[in-house]
């Protein structure tokens, strides 16, 4: 089985590219992000037509999540059961298959530093961070796909002089994440790409970057133990940012037993 996740940037945008790289990459399972329409709006014909069931958590203009899989799909949750007040669509979770349960995160961006944006992204991650808590006490693989807008240590980043000031790079954001380690979870790609310091999910629209190699890596798979002793591989799928008017996301992917 192959999980990906995705930030599409805009479902509808970017449809005919998404559904291309579908088409040539084949993924199983599919955890989307920044999907940017309303639940009821979003293009479940064009996906279920090629074998997927859809679950969706939707936002119009911003946001949003969805799992798409060629298993079934059940006990879906949306939005954060820690953060209920939260007006952002950024969370959707289910089982996959009857025994491996899956979540799509998109977490705030935070930007600028200082601001109300950053103190929500830091109020976001608090709560998701206590729901990931409960959810280790489950006796059940778990995979928790997305983008966190994080990047994690300076090698995830081109050029770590030029993001400063900016949210990826700020101590809180970072010790989100490795308070995520610090409860049980593990980074995939990591695991089974140690070695890679020019591995970005993430390449911006100007002066080149994707041609330049200008990347961040922002995107990434946590598993708990369970999860972690049946994946056997990881990687990032560079060709979708080649296309024309790509996201400028680009898949990570994750193979299953």
């Amino acid at each position: 089985m192959i999980i990906a996740t995705f930030n599409v940037n805009s479902v509808r945008a970017h449809l005919p590219n998404i559904l291309d790289w579908i088409k040539e990459f084949s993924p199983d399972v599919i955890l989307m992000q920044e999907i940017k329409c309303e639940t009821n709006v979003f293009p479940y014909m064009e996906f279920e037509d090629i074998g997927y069931n859809v679950k969706v958590f939707g936002q119009k203009s911003y946001n949003g999540v969805a799992i798409l899989s060629r298993y079934s799909i059940e006990d879906v949750t949306v939005g954060l059961p820690t953060f209920t007040e939260d007006s952002q669509s950024r969370y959707i979770e289910a089982i996959i298959d009857g025994h491996i349960r899956v979540a799509s995160v998109y977490a705030p961006n935070g930007n600028p530093v200082p601001s109300d944006k950053f103190e929500y992204k830091k109020e976001w991650m608090k709560r998701f961070n206590q729901h990931v808590q409960t959810l280790l006490k489950n006796d059940e693989g778990l995979i928790i796909g997305g983008d966190f807008n994080v990047a994690l240590t300076d090698r995830e980043i081109y050029n770590p002089k030029a993001f400063i000031d900016d949210a990826i790079t700020q101590p809180e954001s970072r010790q989100g994440m490795k308070e995520l380690f610090n409860l049980g979870l593990s980074d995939c790609y990591r695991i089974f790409n140690p070695d890679n310091n020019k591995a970005y999910t993430y390449f911006g629209y100007r002066g080149g970057c994707f041609q330049k190699g200008y990347g961040i890596l922002l995107d990434y798979f946590l598993v708990n133990n369970k999860a972690k002793d049946i994946i056997i591989n990881a990687g990032i799928d560079l060709n979708p940012r080649s296309k024309e008017k790509p996201s400028d996301h680009t898949p990570l992917w994750i193979e299953i037993k």
